[in-house]
């Protein structure tokens, strides 16, 4: 399967990537995780030790300059629209616990439709991820979509936003399905995180205009206590790994 995961910054978009990439991996799947939010740290929840010596792709400058035929820095010149990525999983991808992941980066000059070296080659990587790939990819997304274009979407099994139990969050859910409609992704469904109680369920289930509701994962503060030791979330959160197991089951049945 190719997830993508969405969502407001910090209601734990980055918790279930991880979660679900270890359950994939359990349940007998070749994994690769992908860390496609520029503010996010998936290497850290799936319990990457060294987060700090992990170089975006975006951020490599002579890979990026190599692929597309662009001068490294410069603005205004020809490059390719078609660059070689299908060999970048492999050689680029790192491994923790028997789980392979990268970290995309993203472009921070030019636009919203900024077409450059680094977003083509970005858009290029993630088109051949959920297209061509042959294991489970997880894709932590930004809450734009940003990265998904409109041939990649079509290959995406699931599109998953997480929300928090509140208005603004459940405004970011509403956002993504309109574009998730636009984009012709095939299954969009929510998440809930940091659920207290029934009372958080059910404002959840009020407020996702028709949306599958796949789970929640409680509050718990051995979610952060992960974060904050640097261990994966699956191991160190009895309570997020009880919580998507459940999502998991719903996901892929």
């Amino acid at each position: 399967m190719k997830i993508a995961i969405s969502g407001k910054g910090g209601v734990g978009k980055t918790t279930l990537s991880a979660c679900l990439a270890y359950l994939f991996k359990e349940n007998g799947s070749k994994v690769l995780a992908i860390d496609a939010d520029p503010d996010a740290n998936l290497a850290g929840a799936l319990g990457f030790k060294d987060v700090r010596g992990i170089v975006p792709i975006s951020e490599m400058k002579d890979l990026v300059a190599e692929r597309t035929g662009s001068d490294p820095g410069t603005y205004g010149t020809f490059f390719a629209i078609n660059p070689k990525v299908d060999d970048l999983p492999d050689t680029m991808a790192k491994t923790v616990n028997g789980l392979k992941f990268m970290t995309l980066g993203g472009v921070k000059k030019g636009g919203g439709g900024c077409i450059c070296p680094e977003s083509v080659l970005l858009k290029s990587l993630v088109m051949n991820l959920v297209l061509s790939r042959d294991e489970a990819v997880i894709l932590d997304m930004e809450a734009g979509l940003e990265h998904l274009g409109r041939a990649t979407s079509t290959g995406v099994d699931c599109l998953i936003v997480v929300c928090e139990p509140g208005q603004r969050s459940l405004e970011t859910a509403r956002v993504v399905k309109k574009l998730s409609a636009d984009l012709r992704i095939r299954r969009v469904a929510v998440v809930g995180n940091k659920v207290r109680n029934q009372g958080d369920r059910d404002f959840i289930a009020r407020h996702v205009d028709g949306l599958e509701v796949l789970g929640h994962i409680p509050y718990a503060d051995s979610i952060v206590e992960s974060d904050r030791e640097g261990v994966s979330v699956f191991e160190r959160s009895p309570e997020a790994a009880e919580a998507c197991r459940a999502i998991y089951k719903n996901l892929v049945g």
